[in-house]
């Protein structure tokens, strides 16, 4: 007599596990059946060519790949070629596939492996075009104003170098620049400004583009301009939220949301006290989370305190600090909430009232 647990198993054994390992110009792909690599090949990456191996590949197929620069591509092309399409988180692949040989044709086999067992961890990407175009240039802007920020620190450290400060109107001034500039000794020095000017004022010019192209595809989502209301979220941190999450369904609870947006707690415990109970542990902060996300929420929360006096998040704060929370756990608290309020927004497609607040 089978027992259930065997039928029920059976099926799945057919399936094709299909593990690719991308590179730039080839793709080395193993395919597993019954627990067993079955085939392997050297593809080239471009659409037609992984196409035509999948089309000899027997049904039900399954392809894992890991996140990186191509898998999003990958993903929207391939996607309706298979029964599943998975993209995978790579960091856990390695904490679980980290011993022995590595070459491409067994990262290719592993990820098969990994698949089939159910380890692997899938990465969210969008099918939509536009929402991709949004955030790749929201990203492109945040690169660029982190160059920005190098630029201006890069050229502070070569003044003070020589105990030379630049003053803060001859970096937004360029009228006040060449006044200061002859004023400037050793020559050297004045040399060396020079030349980092010109990458200042290249990516300073770079960072006026990206946020208009943002703004301007950021106004055909209505939610960024309903999140504005809120207070300290302005039209970056609101276009930054709604690039990066994309749509308010991919969690199923707002703890899910808070851990991926890096202010979600997890609670850490081990052993027992000298009395045999099991000890209380403690919480902290997930720290593998989405920086930029992470970085516009507490940049909100701190506006919405500190500048927005008044408003229920200000006040929420207040009370939080007087019950004897220290103010970095505050301002995580007043973060969470206010990153709730707009993930229930976006999923009622309301506007911001502080009154339910």
């Amino acid at each position: 007599m089978v027992s259930t647990n065997a039928q029920d198993k059976e099926p799945s054994m057919t399936t094709s596990y299909i593990g690719a390992d991308v590179h730039c110009k080839f793709t080395e792909v193993a395919v597993e059946r019954h627990g067993e690599i079955v085939m392997r090949d050297r593809v080239r990456t471009d659409i037609s060519s992984l196409r035509d191996f999948l089309q000899i590949v027997p049904k039900p197929r399954v392809v894992v790949i890991e996140e990186g620069t191509m898998s999003g591509w990958l993903s929207r092309n391939l996607r309706a070629d298979v029964e599943e399409f998975v993209v995978c988180d790579p960091w856990r692949n390695k904490m679980i596939w980290s011993d022995g040989d590595k070459t491409d044709p067994l990262d290719a086999a592993g990820l098969a492996a990994l698949q089939r067992g159910g380890y692997t961890r899938a990465v969210y990407h969008t099918d939509d075009e536009e929402r991709l175009a949004l955030k790749e240039i929201v990203a492109l802007y945040h690169d660029r104003m982190h160059e920005a920020v190098r630029q201006i620190n890069k050229l502070r450290a070569q003044g003070r170098a020589y105990g030379v400060r630049i003053p803060a109107r001859v970096l937004k001034h360029r009228s006040a620049r060449a006044t200061w500039m002859a004023t400037v000794e050793p020559a050297a020095l004045m040399q060396r400004l020079s030349i980092l000017w010109r990458g200042w004022d290249t990516v300073q010019s770079q960072v006026k583009l990206a946020k208009a192209q943002m703004v301007r595809q950021a106004g055909d989502y209505p939610v960024i301009a309903a999140w504005q209301d809120l207070p300290g979220v302005g039209v970056v941190r609101a276009a930054t939220l709604f690039a990066y999450l994309d749509t308010p369904w991919r969690f199923g609870s707002v703890k899910k949301l808070w851990k991926y947006c890096g202010l979600g707690l997890k609670h850490r415990a081990s052993g027992t006290d000298k009395n045999g109970r099991p000890r209380k542990g403690r919480l902290s902060l997930y720290r593998r989370a989405n920086s930029r996300l992470k970085d516009a929420l507490l940049g909100a929360a701190v506006t919405a305190i500190y500048r927005g006096r008044g408003n229920p998040f200000s006040e929420y704060y207040a009370r939080c600090v007087k019950k004897g929370m220290t103010e970095s756990n505050a301002r995580h608290a007043v973060a969470r909430k206010l990153l709730t309020v707009m993930w229930g927004m976006w999923k009622t497609n309301s506007r911001y009232d502080a009154r339910q607040v």
